[in-house]
C-alpha cells in the first residue's frame, strides 16, 4: 500500500513541474505529462486508499511530501526563492501529517 502512496506523490510532483513547462498547455509533450502525472497520481493515491491507507492520513502525505518536493525542486533546479519562512511552513505541514499518523497509530 505504500508503493502505491509513494508512486501517487512521484506522479503528482512529476506533473506539476511539467505544468511549469507547459506555458498554459500551449507546449504539446509538458502538457502530456502533466496530464498522465496528475491520472497516474490520482490512480496510485485510490490504489493505496484501496489497500487500506486511512484517507486522512493519505492525503495528509501526498499533500506534504508533494509541497515539501516541489519546494526543493523549485528551489534547487527551477532557481526559484524559497525563504526561511516558506522552510518553516513545511516542517508545520510536515508536523501536522505526522500528528495525523501518531493520533492514529495511538487510537487504533
Amino acid at each position: 500500500m505504500w508503493f502505491w502512496l509513494a508512486g501517487a506523490i512521484l506522479a503528482e510532483v512529476t506533473g506539476t513541474v511539467a505544468l511549469r513547462f507547459s506555458a498554459g498547455f500551449s507546449k504539446l509533450w509538458p502538457s502530456v505529462i502533466v496530464i498522465l502525472g496528475y491520472g497516474t497520481a490520482f490512480f496510485s493515491l485510490s490504489q493505496a486508499l484501496d489497500r487500506g491507507i486511512p484517507i486522512g492520513v493519505a492525503y495528509g502525505i501526498w499533500a506534504a511530501v508533494g509541497v515539501a518536493l516541489i519546494a526543493v525542486i523549485g528551489a534547487v533546479f527551477l532557481k526559484e526563492p524559497l525563504s526561511w519562512v516558506q522552510v518553516g511552513g513545511i516542517a508545520l505541514v510536515i508536523a501536522g501529517v505526522l500528528a495525523l499518523e501518531l493520533g492514529r497509530t495511538t487510537h487504533a
